[in-house]
């Protein structure tokens, strides 16, 4: 996928913070920098989602992943898999995402997170009042606002940059365990 628009200049000094803690500058950053106000709030939303806390990372993850893989964003999929390895989540688990309906390495708890990330995505969301109770007594109100909130992100993130035609950075290239791919349509997980 290319570009659809051309990268905008970003100001130098949020150029090299992203360099310094991420090796480049993102893409969907420099492709929306063309509205700096709608960059910066997304940035800032974007940090502040990072300091929630009432839900375990990997569960956010595994989420944002999830979303990512049906939605067709390989930007997304790519920054959080190179991100779950940055915070010392497990890649084994987490390379397993775009096919977790047919791994074997997620708990119950992370597969009903992932169905839900899936559910919330696709249109019409086909988000149940079980699927939503059976989550909301795992987790508890706060992260299940939580998780319901970090998957709007993650769909706002991601179909911006499919429209965009923002695609992998290679950010995940330096994981230990490829990121598995999605199966194909009819698959176990389609």
């Amino acid at each position: 996928m290319a570009l659809r628009l051309p990268k905008a200049q970003l100001p130098t000094e949020l150029g090299e913070k992203m360099i310094e803690a991420f090796g480049a500058v993102f893409e969907p950053t420099e492709v929306i920098w063309h509205n700096p106000g709608v960059a910066a709030a997304n940035t800032e939303f974007a940090g502040r989602l990072a300091t929630w806390d009432a839900l375990d990372e990997s569960l956010k993850s595994f989420a944002h992943m999830a979303v990512a893989s049906l939605v067709g964003c390989s930007w997304c999929l790519d920054i959080n898999y190179f991100q779950a390895r940055n915070q010392g989540l497990d890649l084994a688990k987490a390379s397993q995402v775009p096919n977790w309906r047919a791994s074997e390495a997620f708990t119950p708890l992370e597969r009903d997170v992932m169905e839900y990330a899936e559910a919330m995505s696709v249109t019409p969301p086909t988000v149940t009042d079980e699927q939503y109770g059976v989550l909301l007594d795992a987790l508890g109100p706060a992260a299940m606002v939580e998780l319901t909130a970090y998957v709007a992100f993650a769909n706002m993130a991601a179909r911006n940059n499919i429209a965009n035609g923002v695609s992998s950075q290679g950010f995940s290239d330096s994981c230990e365990v490829p990121l598995a791919g999605r199966p194909a349509a009819g698959g176990p997980s389609a």
